[in-house]
């Protein structure tokens, strides 16, 4: 008999109700939203605080999108300061764990900065902390870690770089280990350049490539001659930018300390000097604005020497001993004929002028190494006024020097010199009106007449049109003028029928060579060097050369000699 199991019926679940779904769903939707809104919350705010937040004076690695300290370019976007994470190497001699003597010796050899005896001192010393290199090499750090010592601390610093090494050093100053500007434009600029607009980069007037020709071209001639310094600017006369100052003895900014001793002293801001005969078309022309001049042929007594009060006598390089044109005297840079222009301006004119040219106060300009004009005070007699109407006896820095022919041939109006790039941030400014429009026209023959046919022949660069004056000037030593230690200067403009640049040199005591005849005198020494200058950079600065083109000699043909005439 088959038996039957008797299966119970299956129970159906019962279907969930589609209300209970949509609201589970809706709820986890709302969840998510919320979750998603509040990560976006969150996400924006920490950008935001990254992006915003000021950490100038914080830890520069926290704030990756802003540099610690901001870039320094010249007019050309060319990069002259930056910072960057560089390696520190430092140690912590309290918690040294290897022999002192053996480390000592291995630091010397890798970091030779210091002996093995300062190591030695500093090993034993128990400090807490001590530095042992700045902006190390991968290499080094790589060496110095293989020593083994868990005392060497190694990090990543913000570190200041002048890629461009010695170029424009002295504009740009240097800084700090702190990261603070310390000279230059990096002092000047600090909180600029650590502040909130630190992203930034600050335009310069300086333009690198006539820096570079400048520098170079100084140099030659400070070695050739053996001076002791040399300093010189590139000036737009219209602007008053600053396309080149330079200062010898070169100092790189990225190793401040080194060098030689006086490196770090800017000769073209800081050292005030006696000029000499550069200072000639400046009393040449305080006479025509006086009415004293009228024609550069008029006529002045030029013997062999010039008593002067006190027993002294001025005297000429190239005396006429006889009569001599104004023409005359500044071809031939005649030191009596000059002396006797002063003394009809008179002192009080003089001292006007010159204060109205900046020159009796520090030279304007943004850096704070700025020298104080040296004068006769009150002394400013006579004599003295004849002397300071040919350079002697007045000290001042080659930047005002450059600024004096740049307000004398841009139609007579001063402006103050300027470091920045001008643009919508640092307009030209309106300036002050000096000397007339008239005598700043006529002056251009009288220079170009200089450069073709009198002391500065040796400053003509070919198609350029370059008109100017040289000053050769006794060093004092021992509080008495020296024949054997000079200062040169040629103080150039060009080009002389449309005057844009102005191109001042300076030696520091040159020394005569063979090829001088023994002559230490500007013209054999300093103009080729502004020659050189403005053939080599004419053209980048939108001078076309041209021998077709000369200014108006009409008032100085007569003086050209047969060999300079056109």
């Amino acid at each position: 008999m088959t038996a039957y199991a008797a299966i119970a019926p299956r129970t159906a679940t019962p279907a969930p109700r589609p209300e209970g779904l949509a609201l589970t769903y809706h709820r986890l939707m709302l969840i998510m939203l919320v979750f998603a809104g509040v990560t976006m919350l969150i996400a924006t705010r920490l950008l935001w605080l990254q992006v915003s937040t000021d950490r100038s004076t914080g830890d520069a690695g926290l704030n990756p999108l802003i540099p610690a300290r901001g870039d320094i370019v010249d007019r050309n976007g060319v990069a002259l300061a930056r910072s960057i994470d560089a390696w520190t190497i430092a140690i912590h001699p309290d918690r040294l764990l290897g022999n002192p003597e053996e480390l000592a010796l291995k630091l010397a050899q890798l970091i030779p900065e210091h002996s093995a005896d300062d190591y030695r001192k500093l090993l034993k010393s128990k400090k807490s902390f001590a530095y042992l290199s700045h902006r190390a090499l991968p290499e080094l750090v790589s060496a110095v870690n293989a020593l083994g010592e868990p005392a060497i601390e190694f990090s990543r610093e913000p570190e200041r770089l002048y890629p461009q090494t010695g170029l424009a050093a002295h504009v740009l100053g240097w800084t700090s280990t702190e990261g603070h500007g310390v000279s230059g434009m990096e002092k000047v600029l600090d909180a600029r350049l650590t502040g909130p607009q630190r992203g930034a980069p600050v335009e310069l007037s300086i333009d690198t490539r006539v820096q570079a020709t400048m520098e170079s071209e100084l140099a030659a001639a400070m070695a050739k001659f053996s001076a002791i310094g040399a300093a010189g600017v590139v000036l737009d006369l219209k602007t008053g930018e600053v396309l080149a100052m330079t200062s010898l003895p070169q100092l790189n900014p990225n190793r401040p300390g080194q060098g030689a001793v006086d490196a770090g002293f800017n000769r073209a801001t800081l050292g005030v000097y006696e000029l000499g005969s550069t200072f000639k078309p400046f009393t040449v022309a305080m006479a025509m604005d006086s009415g004293i001049i009228k024609s550069f042929s008029q006529m002045y007594n030029c013997p062999t020497g010039l008593p002067v009060a006190g027993g002294h006598v001025i005297t000429d390089t190239h005396p006429f001993g006889g009569p001599c044109s104004v023409a005359d005297i500044m071809r031939e840079s005649s030191n009596i004929g000059t002396a006797q222009i002063a003394a009809q301006v008179g002192s009080q004119r003089q001292q006007d002028f010159l204060r109205r040219m900046g020159f009796l106060e520090p030279v304007q300009v943004e850096l704070h190494e700025r020298g104080r004009t040296l004068t006769p005070g009150n002394n400013w007699g006579e004599v003295a006024t004849m002397t300071v109407g040919f350079g002697h006896g007045i000290a001042v820095t080659p930047l005002h020097l450059a600024l004096g022919y740049a307000t004398l041939f841009n139609g007579g109006i001063r402006r103050p010199a300027t470091l920045y790039k001008v643009g919508p941030g640092h307009p030209v400014p309106e300036g002050t009106r000096v000397f007339t429009e008239e005598t700043s026209r006529r002056m251009r023959g009288l220079l170009r007449l200089v450069v073709l046919a009198g002391t500065g022949k040796k400053a003509d660069a070919p198609g350029f049109r370059v008109g100017g004056k040289t000053g050769t000037a006794e060093k004092l030593q021992g509080g008495h003028y020296s024949g054997s230690a000079v200062v040169t200067t040629f103080a150039g403009v060009f080009p002389m029928d449309e005057p844009r640049y102005v191109v001042v040199a300076m030696l520091d005591d040159p020394k005569a060579t063979p090829d001088t005849f023994g002559f230490h005198t500007a013209g054999w020494n300093v103009a080729p060097v502004v020659s050189r200058v403005v053939s080599r950079v004419g053209a980048l600065l939108g001078v076309a050369p041209d021998p077709s083109r000369e200014a108006d000699l009409t008032e100085v043909a007569a003086y050209l000699k047969p060999e300079a005439k056109h």
